[in-house]
C-alpha cells in the first residue's frame, strides 16, 4: 500500500504567509522560507506555496522567493499561482520547485495543462481546483481564487484535466476551507475513487481525527492543511504517530 503524505500549504501575499477562513480574513502567519525548513525538520512530507494573489493582480509568482525555499529544504515543494506558460514553469523548475500548480490559468486555457505534460511531464504537473458546495448539492469549480463562480462541476473539471495530462489534484473546498470541521470526504472520496491520480484534500482539517477519516473514508492519498501547522495547534511529528496507531501507513 502507498504511503498516505502530509502535507503543508503555505498561502503567499506580498512575500509572507498568510491565512484565512472561507478564504477571507487573511491574517499574517510568518516568514515562508523559515517556516518550510521548520516543518521539513518536523518531518513533513511535502510542501505547497501558493501566491493568492498572483493571478489577481497579474503578477508571476516569485522565483527568487523559490530559490530561497529549495536552498532551505529537502523535500518535494509545489508551487503555484499565477503560471500561465511553459516559461512561467520552467523557471520555477529552474530554481528549484519539484512540481507546479495549475488552477485559474488552466480552467481558462486547458490546453496549457497538455502543454505543460509534454514539456514536464505528468508527474510535474498539480490541477488545483477550488470547489463549492452549493444549494442544489452540486460541488462547482472557482476560480480567481474563490472569488468567481463557473458552471462547471467539480468533478467534470478534474476528469477532464487528468485526460489533458495533469498527474495530481489539489482539491480545496470552500466550504470547509479554514473551518477545522473536518475535511470534505464526499468530493475527496468520488474523486479519489474514481479517478487514475493521486488526490490531495484541502480544507477542513481542524484536529488529528480529521486526517484519520479523510485517508480511511475520503479515500484521499494525501491531506494538506495550513493554519494548525502554522499556529502550532497540531504538531507534525504527533500527527504522524497518532496515524500510525490508526493503522494508516505513513513515513515516520
Amino acid at each position: 500500500m502507498l504511503t498516505k503524505r502530509i502535507i503543508a500549504c503555505l498561502d503567499i501575499r506580498d512575500g509572507r504567509t498568510v491565512k484565512g477562513i472561507n478564504f477571507e480574513n487573511i491574517r499574517d502567519a510568518g516568514d515562508p522560507v523559515e517556516l518550510g525548513a521548520l516543518y521539513a525538520q518536523q518531518g513533513i512530507d511535502e510542501l505547497v506555496f501558493l501566491d493568492i494573489t498572483a493571478t489577481i493582480e497579474k503578477r508571476k509568482t516569485l522565483s527568487e522567493l523559490v530559490n530561497r525555499i529549495a536552498h532551505k529544504i529537502n523535500i518535494p515543494f509545489t508551487v503555484g499561482g499565477g503560471i500561465n506558460s511553459v516559461d512561467d514553469v520552467r523557471v520555477l523548475l529552474n530554481n528549484g520547485a519539484d512540481k507546479i500548480s495549475v488552477n485559474t490559468a488552466a480552467f481558462r486555457n486547458p490546453d496549457l495543462i497538455k502543454q505543460l505534460a509534454l514539456e514536464f511531464g505528468s508527474q510535474c504537473v498539480v490541477l488545483a481546483i477550488d470547489t463549492k458546495q452549493e444549494a442544489d448539492g452540486e460541488w462547482y469549480v472557482y476560480l480567481n481564487g474563490g472569488r468567481l463562480k463557473t458552471d462547471a462541476k467539480c468533478y467534470d473539471w478534474a476528469k477532464k484535466g487528468i485526460e489533458l495530462g495533469a498527474g495530481e489534484i489539489l482539491l480545496t473546498s470552500m466550504n470547509h476551507d479554514g473551518t477545522k470541521s473536518g475535511f470534505a470526504l464526499d468530493i475527496t472520496s468520488r474523486l479519489a475513487e474514481q479517478l487514475p491520480v493521486p488526490v490531495i484534500a484541502s480544507g477542513g482539517g481542524g484536529k488529528m481525527e480529521h486526517f484519520a477519516d479523510v485517508f480511511k473514508n475520503g479515500r484521499a492519498d494525501a491531506a494538506l492543511a495550513a493554519s494548525i501547522f502554522h499556529f502550532k495547534e497540531i504538531a507534525i511529528p504527533e500527527l504522524k504517530r497518532y496515524l500510525q496507531n490508526e493503522k494508516i501507513p505513513i513515513r515516520i
